[in-house]
């Protein structure tokens, strides 16, 4: 039985923690004190559930606790007497509403600014990644450490600094408006699709996908296009993230190692996630005339989707949408991958000649995927032995091991060619 409630409590807590966090940070304008009172309810709901059962509502009983906590806090405190007494008196208030209504509450504005705080731009981007995924992935320190390959007591001590942070800098609980807006929606998409890639193509470590942060990564995506429907770059980065994850299980072969992208089975693609991506795509689309980043890159996954065969793909759309995407955000690697759809739209040495031009770019010096579209570029060219030293190149620089398995067998057939 009591194995049975912690199970229980344990999914309870993954769904509800976030809009439990965003509802408290709301009355205490604290994240860090509100993620504490969310631990002391979940302590209270370890220490009663066995006993009496998960509620009808867990989620508005461990938001009642909470209240309670707080009002506690509050009571204790001897700094600002005035400020928390009036604070005390509005969440006794709100004590007395019905306990549905105390979870229901506001609970959208709440979360969205959840959002808009844990993404703030005064934290680095690695302690905005591992404060999104504690506050609103539900994720505990050992799982965000271990995902990203980091010591737990590294990782404990980033998200320390980030809500300590977030006090010192008196960071307003709030949704950003005017010009502001914009520029701290940018960083919330950002960080969301920082933690889809670690998961759709991991940096380093055994595993070329780490699932878990995907799926992490699209219910952050699916619950901000719910709470601005409105903002096209949602839907794109949504759309995007929809149509990569259906792919999931053709990108990996039997013992797990990497299959490319030409070489997946697409009958393997998951059907349900690239109605919801295209879908996704449509409405991005309706939303702005000029579609930007997120679209773009949507746009460009779904030529690929849309394909039955390889060779059905749509490469010179592919070049042309990269151009575009070069125009608003011009990059390095932005040009690295038109390089790859000119290759295939124009022939290789098209496309080797983009590449050639950026191998003196400072920042891909050791970017292992300079090195390995070279090698393809001129292993479709029959310079063999050229090829072999780039992807051998490129396997010296990536730090993950499937990765790295693939690049020297490639650079063995050349060898063999």
């Amino acid at each position: 039985m009591a194995t049975d409630t912690h199970s229980s409590l344990d999914a309870v807590w993954r769904i509800e923690s976030p809009r439990l966090i965003a509802g408290l940070a709301r009355m205490v304008r604290d994240v860090g004190l509100a993620e504490d009172l969310a631990h002391d309810a979940l302590v209270a709901a370890l220490e009663q559930w066995p006993v009496s059962g998960v509620p009808d509502n867990p989620g508005a009983w461990l938001m009642a606790i909470g209240k309670r906590r707080a009002i506690d806090h509050f009571r204790r405190a001897e700094r600002l007497e005035r400020k928390h007494e009036e604070l005390g008196r509005q969440i006794e208030t709100e004590q007395e509403m019905d306990l549905d209504s105390a979870i229901d509450d506001d609970i959208g504005d709440d979360l969205l600014r959840l959002v808009f705080t844990a993404c703030h731009p005064v934290l680095s981007t690695e302690a905005r990644v591992a404060l999104t995924l504690r506050l609103l992935g539900g994720l505990t320190t050992e799982e965000i450490a271990r995902a990203f390959l980091v010591p737990e007591a590294t990782l404990a001590q980033r998200i320390v600094r980030a809500k300590r942070t977030l006090a010192d800098a008196d960071v307003p609980f709030e949704v950003p408006s005017g010009p502001d807006r914009a520029a701290r929606l940018s960083s919330v998409l950002e960080v969301i699709y920082l933690i889809f890639n670690e998961g759709y193509s991991a940096t380093a470590g055994d595993d070329w996908l780490r699932p878990e942060l995907c799926e992490d990564a699209l219910r952050l995506g699916r619950v901000l296009a719910g709470l601005v429907p409105n903002e096209p770059e949602v839907h794109g980065l949504v759309a995007l993230m929809e149509i990569q994850a259906s792919r999931s299980h053709a990108r990996v072969g039997p013992s797990g190692e990497p299959v490319l992208l030409m070489d997946q089975d697409r009958a393997r693609w998951d059907h349900l996630l690239i109605r919801r991506g295209l879908a996704a795509l449509e409405k991005a689309e309706q939303l702005s005339e000029t579609p930007r980043q997120y679209t773009l890159q949507a746009a460009i996954a779904a030529c690929h989707t849309r394909a039955r065969a390889p060779d059905q793909t749509d490469w010179p759309r592919i070049a042309g949408l990269y151009a575009a995407l070069a125009q608003q955000i011009p990059s390095p690697i932005v040009e690295l991958n038109r390089a790859v759809a000119v290759g295939m739209a124009l022939g290789p040495e098209a496309g080797l000649q983009i590449v050639d031009a950026l191998t003196s770019e400072p920042s891909l010096k050791t970017y292992h995927l300079l090195p390995s579209v070279r090698g393809d570029l001129l292993k479709k060219l029959g310079r063999f032995d050229e090829a072999r030293a780039e992807f051998e190149h490129a396997a010296s620089l990536t730090r993950n091991a499937r990765e790295r398995d693939l690049l020297l067998a490639r650079a063995a057939e050349c060898a063999r060619a």
